[in-house]
């Protein structure tokens, strides 16, 4: 086998800085889109809370409703 390579300090410092730069962007970004993913997730469970009432609705009134079988 061939001995590794021996890495310029410089491409060394270059991948730190950039795995470093990252993590920042990461954080600020997820710290930027948390709050709007919250919002959009409170709207989807009033949504399916209104979607179940309606649906409770629609199958009492068919439940009350006039039928052959009465």
């Amino acid at each position: 086998m061939v001995p590794p390579v021996a890495v310029s300090p410089l491409i060394k410092t270059a991948r730190w800085s950039a795995l470093l730069l990252g993590v920042l962007y990461g954080k600020q970004r997820f710290d930027y889109l948390k709050p709007i993913a919250e919002e959009e997730k409170r709207v989807e469970e009033a949504e399916k809370i209104k979607v179940e009432q309606e649906r409770i609705i629609k199958q009492l009134a068919e439940a009350n409703s006039e039928s052959i079988l009465k």
